[in-house]
This record gives structure tokens, sequence and C-alpha cells, in this order.
């Protein structure tokens, strides 16, 4: 509760690391929790924002170091004033989020919630998000490393946490300095149903395009008006109309426009592009530069810039050369009687930037539903189970390495 009413929305044009002063608010809480609960190795880097915390190994064996990471900033949503709810028992029904601006949480729009029930949900008061993603993934790793901190005959290697900013802006993890996070491997705990891992990500780029019109008064424009809503909008429309988020699943990829200013004398456009295969990532980007370059040809000078760069690639290729750490957290789900199911994360994590330097990272889950709006929620037993199953991983990591 402490921790979701701190706003720690992340924000895209800010310079400072990390990029809001709730998140640093919210690292500062964190380190205190952990020395609290006994944890001696702390480090708060005010350089990467990032808070990276250890237990020392029990055991004389030499195993592999072991990582878990979770996210401090939450999404592009309104956060100022959070009210978390606790709906004890929760009864099945439609949730009650706001009586008096008439939110409602309902089953015909989100039948999951029927999952919940008599379990302890959590929501926001339906005017703001909730913080679910990823704050319930830091809840999670603390208490699990506070139940093995309360159980030393539980035997266990070298565990690393880390706690870092700006992960929803894609900032964070490409700043973060490894050398203080010692895993050899390492999993987020960053949205997703229990059972769930996530070997795979998109591939991700960024499409920032400026359009330069001609205004002139609409009554003398034959020949001469040049109007840049109207080239924004072609280039929207020759974009392939069935490659868009809400006609994409599975595997499939998209283009997605998420900001679009025009006026006549003047237009920009921001689109996300995501693909999991390689080959069609690199088609898309050049099918959207073949779109601005066919327009240019058409004006007495360069009417439209591109500017266009890639944000993260896909974990696969290097989870697949260590198949080890996917196949222990199948032997942790099925010590818990959890349903594995391997699939794509259709987005991004911090398991991304840090697989490139060097520590491969699959998403697992936090158990929360609903991220980045005002519906989000999340259940205690939910966020038991995801503990739980932290501390599993660590107890069947000195099994296996011994087998």
């Amino acid at each position: 509760m402490e921790y979701a009413k701190v706003n720690t929305r992340s924000d895209e044009e800010s310079k400072k690391i990390p990029t809001t002063s709730g998140q640093v608010k919210l690292a500062k809480i964190i380190v205190n929790d952990l020395k609290r609960i006994g944890v001696a190795n702390i480090v708060y880097d005010q350089n990467d924002g990032y808070v990276v915390a250890s237990l020392s190994a029990n055991i004389k064996e030499n195993i592999d170091t072991i990582g878990f990471i979770a996210h401090l900033d939450t999404a592009n949503f309104k956060s100022e004033n959070i009210k978390p709810i606790v709906h004890r028992n929760y009864d099945g029904n439609d949730v009650v989020l706001n009586a008096g601006k008439k939110i409602t949480m309902s089953l015909d729009e989100f039948p999951n919630l029927k999952n919940y029930t008599g379990q302890t949900l959590i929501t926001s008061d339906g005017t703001t998000l909730l913080g679910v993603d990823d704050k319930a993934g830091i809840i999670e790793i603390i208490t699990a490393f506070k139940y093995l901190i309360a159980h030393p005959d539980i035997k266990h290697g070298e565990i690393f946490a880390a706690f870092g900013p700006d992960e929803e802006i894609g900032y964070g993890a490409k700043r973060f300095d490894i050398r203080k996070f010692k895993a050899s491997f390492a999993y987020t705990l960053d949205n997703g149903l229990p059972g769930q891992i996530e070997d795979e990500t998109f591939n991700a780029a960024q499409a920032k395009i400026r359009v330069k019109g001609t205004s002139v008064h609409p009554g003398d424009a034959f020949g001469t008006m040049i109007n840049a809503t109207t080239i924004a909008n072609k280039i929207i429309t020759a974009l392939p109309e069935n490659e868009v988020p809400e006609k994409s699943k599975g595997r499939d990829g998209f283009f997605l426009v998420t900001e679009s200013n025009t006026t006549v004398s003047e237009a920009y456009l921001n689109i996300i592009i995501r693909d999991f295969d390689d080959k069609k990532f690199l088609m898309k980007k050049v099918l959207l530069k073949d779109i601005v370059d066919k327009i240019n040809q058409k004006f007495d000078y360069e009417r439209v810039t591109l500017e266009m760069q890639d944000q993260y690639h896909n974990i696969k290729t290097d989870i697949n050369k260590t198949p080890y750490i996917i196949d222990l957290v199948k032997r942790a789900y099925t010590k818990l009687g959890l349903k594995t199911t391997v699939h794509p994360f259709r987005g991004g994590t911090d398991g991304n930037a840090i697989t490139e330097k060097g520590i491969p990272t699959p998403n697992l889950f936090n158990g929360g539903e609903n991220f980045h709006g005002q519906y989000e929620f999340i259940t205690v037993e939910a966020m038991k189970l995801t503990a739980n199953m932290v501390v599993e991983i660590i107890k069947e990591h000195v099994i296996y390495s011994n087998e």
C-alpha cells in the first residue's frame, strides 16, 4: 500500500536520472525496508538510479549466482494521489472502484476477475493506475529475501536483486552498471500470470517523423499551400492496415502511431515498430523509410524528415544459449503445482538491455492484471505465490546444480 501511493511515473522528456523524483523516493524507502528485514549488502547508486541488494551464499558449493529484477516506475497514466483499495474476500461480482464517479470494473469487460473469487483483491479508486507494474514485483522479491533470512536452514548460493528506474520509457536498464550486479543469469518479475515464462520479446524501434508544410490563407491557397496534416495522414494510411495492435496477436508484429500533432504548417508523428522476427522487423523499418522517401520525391525539397532508432532486441537467441535457466523455472513451477506456459512477450522488459549486457534475463510473472491503466489489480494471494516461486527457484537451483 505504501509503495503504491508513491507517484513513480517516469518522464521521457526529463534529463534527470531517474527521470522523476518519486522514483528516488521509492528507492530510498526500499533501501530502508531491506535494512529492516536484515539485508546487509545494499547499494543505491545515484548514477543509474538502481538499488542493488544481495544475500551471501550459505553453502560451500560453487554455483552460479542468480538474480531477480523489478522496476520502480509506472506507465504513462495518471499517477497523482493514488488511493489503493483492499477488497477482502472478493465476492466474484462487479467491483465498484469509485461510487461517486460511477467507476466500476465489470465482469462483462473483465471476466478474468472471477478467477480471484474469495481472495484479497487490491485495486485503485478508478481515477489513477495502481502501480502493480511493477511494484508488485519489487514487493515479491523483498518478501522472498525476508523469508530466506528468517529461514537460514534453506540452502542457497549468492542471490542478487535489482530495483531500477525508467523501465517504461526504456532508459533504466540501458544505464544500469551491471558490475555491481554479479548474477550469471536473472529473471524479471514484470507482468504475467502464474506459470508463464516469457523467453522471447519483440524487436522494437521508434520513428519520429516531422513534416514541414506551407501555410497560406485558404482563399489564396491554390497551387501554393502544402498541408502538413494531409501529408501526415498519407503516411499513416500508407502503413499496412492489418499490421496494428488491435489486429495482432501471438507472434504478429505491428506499427502503432502513438502520437499525432498536426497543423497546416507542421506535423509530428511518433510511430513504434514491433516484430519478433528479425527479417520482418527490418522489412517494417525499410517500408516506413520508403513511404517517407516517395512522399519527399513529390516536393521541391525534403518536406518529411525521419529519425528512426532501435529501442531493444529480441532476447530469444541469447536465452536459447542457456537452456538451464528455463529448465530451472519449469522445475520450480512443477514443485508449486503450476502449469508451465512458455510464450513470447508482446513487449519488452529491462531484461532486453540486461541480456544485451551479458546476463540472460527472461521474464516470469508478478501475478497482476490489466496493467497500465485505471483497472490494474492484484491479489495478496497472487503476490504470495510469486514470492514462493522466487524462493522455490532459489532452492531448486541448488538441487539442480548438484545433479
